[in-house]
């Protein structure tokens, strides 16, 4: 049985990622912000290093660190920079000192915005091969991921810390409530649910990759843990479409009218389209995508009409 540690344990991934990994038998303890009761949970704000090391004192050692506490999110970054900065830089920095410490193995959750507008299929190398110019980060959100990870490199090469950073693209599923600044998926699936209108710009593809799948992948990291690195992960390259295109199946599983769309031209300071590659996490980490985007969305679509009992 392995101990582990799920920083942001109590948000979107990290509860699909802790059910997951306790589905396997390792004892899993969860660190997030929100005041609850729940077993093997301790609030912690990664801002703060003495909350870190209470958590460390309490529930330490851990074998493995799954670091995903993360203000998240383009516009969220732009309105909240100062939240954003605090917890996405100095949060990992915070994690990254205990880990130079304690010898813990750690998962660093980045995020597939560090590829920025790079124009070409995004491999994990392409930000070591062309990290400056060829690549812009359009976002605050994205420049904190890549600054982590530039800290999780710095901290391998001062110290020989052992961590794999993790690339997610569109992750999407149960558990992730809706905010105005989430992903797509839960956005257009909550303004259908409530008959509000919304925005759909044309010109964009995604790959989506629903949260289950993600997370089985990212689980199999305890089993083959290879220092050093980096990883894409996201749905099978077949499946990516148009954002239009993923409008209309949540159209179709909600049963909300076209009209509530209005269609624009190209978002700006967006990405057009991700062409990624998951060859890596296919070979290494068993990477096999199961939920489609039309049963991934009718999934997610059952668990916001529970959540918010409709």
């Amino acid at each position: 049985m392995k101990k582990i540690l799920v920083t942001g344990g109590a948000g979107f991934i990290g509860t699909n990622l802790c059910n997951e990994l306790r589905s396997r038998g390792n004892r899993v303890i969860a660190c997030d912000l929100y005041n609850t009761e729940r077993d093997d949970y301790i609030r912690c704000d990664v801002r703060n290093y003495r909350q870190i090391e209470q958590v460390f004192n309490q529930y330490g050692p851990f074998d493995f660190v799954y670091h995903l506490a993360a203000e998240y999110g383009r516009w969220n970054g732009e309105a909240y920079y100062e939240n954003l900065w605090m917890t996405n830089a100095i949060g990992t920095k915070n994690l990254l000192r205990f880990q130079e410490e304690r010898k813990f193995r750690m998962i660093f959750f980045s995020s597939a915005e560090v590829y920025g507008d790079y124009d070409g299929i995004m491999t994990e190398e392409v930000m070591i091969e062309n990290p400056v110019g060829d690549t812009y980060q359009m976002n605050d959100y994205a420049i904190t991921k890549w600054a982590g990870e530039l800290m999780c490199l710095n901290s391998t090469k001062m110290f020989r810390s052992e961590i794999v950073r993790i690339r997610p693209v569109n992750c999407y599923g149960p558990h992730e409530e809706y905010t105005p600044y989430r992903g797509f998926i839960p956005k257009f699936i909550y303004h259908c649910l409530f008959q509000k209108p919304f925005v759909v710009h044309k010109g964009h593809k995604r790959i989506i990759d629903y949260v289950e799948d993600t997370c089985f992948t990212v689980a199999n990291i305890t089993e083959n843990f290879i220092p050093g690195m980096a990883y894409n992960v996201g749905g099978r390259v077949e499946w990516e479409m148009a954002v239009e295109e993923y409008a209309d199946l949540i159209l179709k599983a909600t049963g909300a009218p076209a009209s509530l769309i209005t269609f624009k031209g190209q978002e700006a300071h967006t990405t057009q389209v991700k062409t990624m590659d998951f060859s890596k996490i296919i070979k290494d980490l068993r990477h096999d995508p199961k939920i489609d985007p039309a049963e991934g969305i009718r999934r997610t679509v059952a668990w916001m009409k529970n959540y918010y009992r409709i």
